[in-house]
Protein backbone atom coordinates (compact mmCIF):
# COMPACT_ATOMS: atom_id res chain seq x y z
CA UNK A 1 0.00 0.00 0.00
CA UNK A 2 1.44 3.15 -1.04
CA UNK A 3 -1.11 5.16 0.78
CA UNK A 4 -0.79 5.76 4.29
CA UNK A 5 -4.01 4.82 5.39
CA UNK A 6 -5.13 5.04 9.25
CA UNK A 7 -8.70 5.40 8.84
CA UNK A 8 -9.18 1.79 10.24
CA UNK A 9 -8.13 -1.56 10.29
CA UNK A 10 -10.92 -2.60 7.44
CA UNK A 11 -8.51 -1.20 4.67
CA UNK A 12 -6.17 -3.70 5.01
CA UNK A 13 -5.00 -5.58 1.64
CA UNK A 14 -4.64 -9.23 1.55
CA UNK A 15 -1.43 -10.55 1.70
CA UNK A 16 0.21 -11.86 -1.02
CA UNK A 17 0.46 -15.81 0.52
CA UNK A 18 -3.57 -14.69 0.72
CA UNK A 19 -3.75 -13.69 -2.76
CA UNK A 20 -1.99 -17.02 -3.71
CA UNK A 21 -4.31 -19.27 -1.82
CA UNK A 22 -7.27 -17.87 -3.28
CA UNK A 23 -6.17 -18.26 -6.38
CA UNK A 24 -5.73 -22.02 -5.57
CA UNK A 25 -8.52 -22.38 -3.24
CA UNK A 26 -10.70 -25.65 -3.87
CA UNK A 27 -14.34 -24.61 -4.02
CA UNK A 28 -17.56 -26.06 -4.42
CA UNK A 29 -21.40 -24.42 -3.55
CA UNK A 30 -21.46 -23.47 0.28
CA UNK A 31 -25.52 -23.27 0.02
CA UNK A 32 -25.43 -26.91 -0.43
CA UNK A 33 -22.67 -27.15 2.29
CA UNK A 34 -20.18 -28.73 -0.11
CA UNK A 35 -17.36 -26.39 -0.35
CA UNK A 36 -14.29 -28.05 1.26
CA UNK A 37 -12.60 -25.08 2.35
CA UNK A 38 -15.65 -22.93 3.66
CA UNK A 39 -16.19 -25.90 5.81
CA UNK A 40 -12.33 -26.19 7.40
CA UNK A 41 -12.55 -23.05 7.89
CA UNK A 42 -15.44 -22.47 10.06
CA UNK A 43 -14.15 -26.31 11.68
CA UNK A 44 -11.22 -24.12 12.62
CA UNK A 45 -12.52 -21.62 14.03
CA UNK A 46 -15.08 -23.44 16.39
CA UNK A 47 -12.44 -25.28 17.38
CA UNK A 48 -9.89 -22.27 17.87
CA UNK A 49 -12.65 -20.84 20.54
CA UNK A 50 -14.12 -23.95 21.72
CA UNK A 51 -17.29 -24.03 20.28
CA UNK A 52 -19.07 -26.41 18.45
CA UNK A 53 -19.69 -24.85 14.77
CA UNK A 54 -19.07 -21.92 12.87
CA UNK A 55 -20.67 -20.07 10.22
CA UNK A 56 -19.01 -17.99 7.44
CA UNK A 57 -20.62 -14.39 6.97
CA UNK A 58 -19.70 -12.10 4.57
CA UNK A 59 -19.47 -9.31 7.43
CA UNK A 60 -18.93 -8.47 11.03
CA UNK A 61 -22.72 -7.10 10.87
CA UNK A 62 -24.28 -9.86 9.34
CA UNK A 63 -22.75 -12.33 11.81
CA UNK A 64 -24.58 -9.91 14.54
CA UNK A 65 -27.55 -9.89 12.92
CA UNK A 66 -27.38 -14.00 12.67
CA UNK A 67 -26.81 -14.49 15.92
CA UNK A 68 -28.87 -12.13 17.46
CA UNK A 69 -32.20 -13.20 15.12
CA UNK A 70 -31.32 -16.64 15.64
CA UNK A 71 -31.66 -16.26 19.30
CA UNK A 72 -34.45 -13.69 19.57
CA UNK A 73 -37.94 -13.48 18.44
CA UNK A 74 -40.06 -10.82 17.11
CA UNK A 75 -40.63 -8.25 20.35
CA UNK A 76 -38.09 -9.63 22.37
CA UNK A 77 -35.35 -7.44 23.63
CA UNK A 78 -31.43 -7.51 23.81
CA UNK A 79 -29.41 -5.65 26.06
CA UNK A 80 -26.49 -3.69 24.82
CA UNK A 81 -24.15 -0.80 24.78
CA UNK A 82 -25.35 2.93 24.18
CA UNK A 83 -21.90 2.98 22.20
CA UNK A 84 -22.35 -0.55 20.68
CA UNK A 85 -21.70 -1.18 16.95
CA UNK A 86 -24.53 -3.23 16.38
CA UNK A 87 -26.68 -0.33 17.97
CA UNK A 88 -24.90 2.55 16.60
CA UNK A 89 -23.47 1.42 13.56
CA UNK A 90 -25.44 -1.76 11.98
CA UNK A 91 -28.34 0.40 10.54
CA UNK A 92 -30.99 -0.60 13.19
CA UNK A 93 -30.90 -4.15 11.71
CA UNK A 94 -31.65 -5.99 14.80
CA UNK A 95 -35.09 -3.52 14.69
CA UNK A 96 -35.80 -3.12 11.47
CA UNK A 97 -35.25 -6.96 10.07
CA UNK A 98 -35.81 -9.21 13.31
CA UNK A 99 -38.31 -6.50 15.45
CA UNK A 100 -36.15 -6.65 18.24
CA UNK A 101 -35.87 -4.01 20.87
CA UNK A 102 -32.95 -2.82 21.73
CA UNK A 103 -32.39 -2.32 25.55
CA UNK A 104 -29.00 0.08 26.03
CA UNK A 105 -26.77 0.06 29.17
CA UNK A 106 -24.06 3.14 29.49
CA UNK A 107 -20.84 1.53 27.62
CA UNK A 108 -17.66 2.70 30.39
CA UNK A 109 -14.40 4.30 29.59
CA UNK A 110 -12.80 0.75 29.91
CA UNK A 111 -15.47 -0.33 27.40
CA UNK A 112 -17.45 -2.26 29.92
CA UNK A 113 -21.33 -2.36 31.10
CA UNK A 114 -21.64 -1.89 34.73
CA UNK A 115 -23.12 -5.18 36.29
CA UNK A 116 -25.67 -3.29 38.22
CA UNK A 117 -26.86 -1.88 34.98
CA UNK A 118 -26.96 -4.98 33.51
CA UNK A 119 -28.95 -6.46 36.04
CA UNK A 120 -31.39 -3.29 36.17
CA UNK A 121 -32.20 -3.83 32.66
CA UNK A 122 -33.41 -7.41 32.95
CA UNK A 123 -37.10 -7.25 32.58
CA UNK A 124 -39.63 -8.45 34.73
CA UNK A 125 -42.37 -11.16 33.60
CA UNK A 126 -45.15 -8.47 32.74
CA UNK A 127 -47.49 -8.57 29.77
CA UNK A 128 -46.46 -4.82 29.35
CA UNK A 129 -43.05 -5.14 28.67
CA UNK A 130 -40.84 -6.77 26.28
CA UNK A 131 -39.32 -10.08 26.81
CA UNK A 132 -35.05 -9.97 27.45
CA UNK A 133 -33.97 -12.81 25.86
CA UNK A 134 -30.21 -11.31 24.94
CA UNK A 135 -26.83 -9.44 26.19
CA UNK A 136 -24.71 -8.07 23.90
CA UNK A 137 -21.32 -7.28 24.28
CA UNK A 138 -18.11 -6.14 22.24
CA UNK A 139 -14.85 -6.98 22.44
CA UNK A 140 -12.88 -4.59 22.01
CA UNK A 141 -15.44 -2.32 22.40
CA UNK A 142 -14.39 0.17 20.01
CA UNK A 143 -15.96 3.84 20.38
CA UNK A 144 -13.96 3.88 23.35
CA UNK A 145 -10.45 3.24 22.09
CA UNK A 146 -10.45 -0.72 21.48
CA UNK A 147 -10.95 -1.26 25.04
CA UNK A 148 -10.05 -5.43 25.91
CA UNK A 149 -12.56 -7.16 28.23
CA UNK A 150 -11.22 -9.44 30.40
CA UNK A 151 -12.00 -13.21 31.13
CA UNK A 152 -13.08 -12.02 34.63
CA UNK A 153 -15.79 -9.36 33.41
CA UNK A 154 -17.13 -11.77 30.26
CA UNK A 155 -17.46 -14.63 33.35
CA UNK A 156 -18.88 -11.92 35.33
CA UNK A 157 -22.10 -11.17 32.86
CA UNK A 158 -22.04 -14.50 31.85
CA UNK A 159 -23.19 -15.55 35.70
CA UNK A 160 -25.97 -12.66 35.21
CA UNK A 161 -27.28 -14.04 31.90
CA UNK A 162 -27.63 -17.51 33.30
CA UNK A 163 -28.94 -16.21 36.59
CA UNK A 164 -31.92 -14.41 34.45
CA UNK A 165 -32.04 -17.28 31.61
CA UNK A 166 -30.43 -15.54 29.03
CA UNK A 167 -28.12 -16.05 26.06
CA UNK A 168 -25.03 -13.66 25.81
CA UNK A 169 -23.41 -12.97 22.04
CA UNK A 170 -20.23 -11.56 22.03
CA UNK A 171 -19.53 -9.06 18.69
CA UNK A 172 -15.58 -9.91 18.89
CA UNK A 173 -14.97 -7.90 15.80
CA UNK A 174 -11.28 -7.39 17.20
CA UNK A 175 -11.50 -10.57 19.89
CA UNK A 176 -7.76 -11.63 18.97
CA UNK A 177 -6.71 -8.16 19.42
CA UNK A 178 -8.54 -8.35 22.97
CA UNK A 179 -6.83 -12.23 23.51
CA UNK A 180 -3.02 -10.38 22.16
CA UNK A 181 -3.36 -7.09 24.46
CA UNK A 182 -4.00 -9.46 27.51
CA UNK A 183 -1.91 -12.87 26.62
CA UNK A 184 -4.90 -15.18 27.18
CA UNK A 185 -6.21 -17.65 24.57
CA UNK A 186 -9.10 -16.63 22.14
CA UNK A 187 -11.27 -18.89 23.69
CA UNK A 188 -10.79 -18.06 27.10
CA UNK A 189 -12.36 -14.78 26.53
CA UNK A 190 -15.79 -16.40 24.40
CA UNK A 191 -16.24 -19.65 26.90
CA UNK A 192 -18.82 -18.24 29.08
CA UNK A 193 -20.66 -17.29 25.64
CA UNK A 194 -23.70 -18.66 23.55
CA UNK A 195 -22.54 -17.09 20.80
CA UNK A 196 -19.17 -14.94 19.33
CA UNK A 197 -18.38 -13.50 15.60
CA UNK A 198 -15.32 -12.15 14.53
CA UNK A 199 -13.87 -10.39 11.10
CA UNK A 200 -11.13 -11.37 9.12
CA UNK A 201 -11.07 -8.45 7.23
CA UNK A 202 -9.83 -6.21 9.74
CA UNK A 203 -6.72 -6.52 11.40
CA UNK A 204 -6.13 -10.09 10.05
CA UNK A 205 -6.24 -8.67 6.59
CA UNK A 206 -8.71 -11.13 4.47
CA UNK A 207 -10.31 -9.40 2.31
CA UNK A 208 -13.64 -10.34 2.98
CA UNK A 209 -16.22 -11.99 5.82
CA UNK A 210 -16.35 -13.14 9.39
CA UNK A 211 -17.12 -15.90 11.59
CA UNK A 212 -19.98 -17.13 14.04
CA UNK A 213 -19.53 -19.51 15.92
CA UNK A 214 -21.63 -21.23 19.12
CA UNK A 215 -23.44 -23.99 19.61
CA UNK A 216 -24.97 -26.29 16.81
CA UNK A 217 -28.19 -25.35 17.32
CA UNK A 218 -27.90 -21.92 17.33
CA UNK A 219 -25.60 -22.24 14.05
CA UNK A 220 -28.03 -24.10 11.86
CA UNK A 221 -30.42 -21.78 13.09
CA UNK A 222 -27.85 -18.72 12.21
CA UNK A 223 -27.94 -20.12 8.49
CA UNK A 224 -31.11 -19.98 7.71
CA UNK A 225 -31.05 -16.22 8.86
CA UNK A 226 -28.07 -15.83 7.03
CA UNK A 227 -29.56 -17.48 3.63
CA UNK A 228 -32.54 -14.65 4.15
CA UNK A 229 -29.88 -11.83 4.55
CA UNK A 230 -28.70 -12.44 1.30
CA UNK A 231 -25.45 -13.94 2.76
CA UNK A 232 -25.56 -17.86 1.46
CA UNK A 233 -22.40 -17.53 -0.68
CA UNK A 234 -21.62 -20.30 -3.70
CA UNK A 235 -18.23 -20.80 -4.31
CA UNK A 236 -17.09 -19.05 -1.60
CA UNK A 237 -14.10 -21.02 -0.31
CA UNK A 238 -12.14 -18.58 -2.97
CA UNK A 239 -12.94 -15.85 -0.06
CA UNK A 240 -12.70 -18.49 3.07
CA UNK A 241 -8.75 -19.33 1.83
CA UNK A 242 -7.52 -16.22 2.77
CA UNK A 243 -9.73 -16.90 6.03
CA UNK A 244 -7.81 -19.73 6.82
CA UNK A 245 -4.78 -17.87 6.98
CA UNK A 246 -6.06 -15.48 8.57
CA UNK A 247 -6.66 -17.13 11.30
CA UNK A 248 -3.54 -19.59 11.41
CA UNK A 249 -1.12 -17.10 10.73
CA UNK A 250 -2.08 -13.45 11.51
CA UNK A 251 -2.82 -13.64 14.68
CA UNK A 252 0.80 -13.57 16.68
CA UNK A 253 1.33 -10.31 14.88
CA UNK A 254 -1.21 -8.40 15.86
CA UNK A 255 0.98 -7.43 18.96
CA UNK A 256 3.52 -5.13 16.23
CA UNK A 257 0.20 -3.23 15.47
CA UNK A 258 -0.72 -2.50 19.25
CA UNK A 259 3.29 -1.59 19.54
CA UNK A 260 2.74 0.57 16.56
CA UNK A 261 -0.06 2.33 18.24
CA UNK A 262 2.18 3.12 21.19
CA UNK A 263 4.57 4.45 18.89
CA UNK A 264 2.20 6.70 17.25
CA UNK A 265 0.66 8.05 20.35
CA UNK A 266 3.91 8.88 22.23
CA UNK A 267 4.46 10.65 18.94
CA UNK A 268 1.79 12.58 18.68
CA UNK A 269 1.85 13.78 22.33
CA UNK A 270 4.77 15.57 21.54
CA UNK A 271 3.43 17.94 18.86
CA UNK A 272 1.76 20.83 19.71
CA UNK A 273 -1.83 21.14 19.14
CA UNK A 274 -2.55 17.56 19.60
CA UNK A 275 -3.59 16.00 22.90
CA UNK A 276 -3.55 12.31 23.30
CA UNK A 277 -4.44 10.35 26.54
CA UNK A 278 -1.42 7.36 26.34
CA UNK A 279 -3.17 5.25 29.02
CA UNK A 280 -5.95 4.40 27.29
CA UNK A 281 -4.11 3.01 24.00
CA UNK A 282 -4.65 -0.86 24.98
CA UNK A 283 -4.56 -2.28 21.45
CA UNK A 284 -4.49 -0.66 17.43
CA UNK A 285 -6.30 2.13 18.00
CA UNK A 286 -5.08 5.97 18.88
CA UNK A 287 -7.36 8.54 19.65
CA UNK A 288 -6.34 12.07 19.65
CA UNK A 289 -7.85 15.32 19.70
CA UNK A 290 -6.76 18.53 17.44
CA UNK A 291 -6.91 21.20 20.05
CA UNK A 292 -8.66 24.87 19.51
CA UNK A 293 -5.26 26.29 19.50
CA UNK A 294 -4.14 24.81 16.35
CA UNK A 295 -3.96 26.79 12.82
CA UNK A 296 -5.94 24.94 11.17
CA UNK A 297 -9.52 23.45 10.92
CA UNK A 298 -9.73 19.38 11.08
CA UNK A 299 -10.96 19.61 7.34
CA UNK A 300 -7.90 21.30 6.38
CA UNK A 301 -5.19 18.86 8.50
CA UNK A 302 -7.45 15.55 6.59
CA UNK A 303 -7.01 17.73 3.38
CA UNK A 304 -3.35 18.62 3.93
CA UNK A 305 -2.07 15.36 5.01
CA UNK A 306 -3.56 13.49 2.11
CA UNK A 307 -2.76 16.02 -0.74
CA UNK A 308 0.91 16.30 0.64
CA UNK A 309 1.59 13.44 2.40
CA UNK A 310 -1.15 10.51 1.21
CA UNK A 311 -1.79 9.88 4.59
CA UNK A 312 -5.39 8.95 4.99
CA UNK A 313 -7.12 10.23 8.44
CA UNK A 314 -10.57 11.94 9.29
CA UNK A 315 -12.40 12.65 12.30
CA UNK A 316 -14.00 10.10 13.96
CA UNK A 317 -18.02 9.86 13.21
CA UNK A 318 -19.96 12.13 15.35
CA UNK A 319 -17.06 14.12 16.61
CA UNK A 320 -15.08 17.44 14.81
CA UNK A 321 -11.67 17.41 16.53
CA UNK A 322 -11.31 14.00 17.48
CA UNK A 323 -9.45 11.62 15.01
CA UNK A 324 -8.91 7.84 15.72
CA UNK A 325 -5.51 6.51 13.96
CA UNK A 326 -5.94 2.43 13.33
CA UNK A 327 -2.44 0.91 13.02
CA UNK A 328 -2.56 -2.77 10.85
CA UNK A 329 -0.48 -5.33 9.38
CA UNK A 330 0.65 -2.22 6.45
CA UNK A 331 1.41 0.15 9.10
CA UNK A 332 5.39 -0.34 9.84
CA UNK A 333 7.32 1.68 12.74
CA UNK A 334 8.53 3.80 9.84
CA UNK A 335 5.33 4.61 8.51
CA UNK A 336 4.45 5.74 11.66
CA UNK A 337 7.25 8.24 12.13
CA UNK A 338 6.16 9.53 8.52
CA UNK A 339 2.70 10.04 10.03
CA UNK A 340 4.79 12.08 12.80
CA UNK A 341 6.45 13.99 11.19
CA UNK A 342 3.71 15.00 8.75
CA UNK A 343 1.89 16.46 11.42
CA UNK A 344 4.20 18.36 13.05
CA UNK A 345 5.28 19.90 9.67
CA UNK A 346 1.55 21.23 8.80
CA UNK A 347 1.05 21.74 13.13
CA UNK A 348 3.65 24.10 13.00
Amino acid sequence: MKVIDLRSDTVTHPTAKMREAMANAVVGDDVYEEDPTINQLEQDAAAMFGKEAGLFVTSGTQGNMAAILAQCGRGDEVILGDKAHTFVYEGGGIAALGSIHPRTVSVQPDGTLPLDDLRRAVRGNNVHFPRTKLISLENTQGTVGGMPLSVEYTHAVAEIAQQYGLKLHIDGARIFNAAVAQGVMPKALVEAADSMTFCLSKGLCAPVGSVLVGSKAMITEARRVRKMLGGGVRQGGILAAAGLIAIHEMVDRLAEDHQHACLLGEGLAQIPHLQVDLSRIKTNFVFFDLLETAPITPETLVQQLNERCQIRLSPYPGYQRTFRAVTHYWITAERVQRVIGALREILA
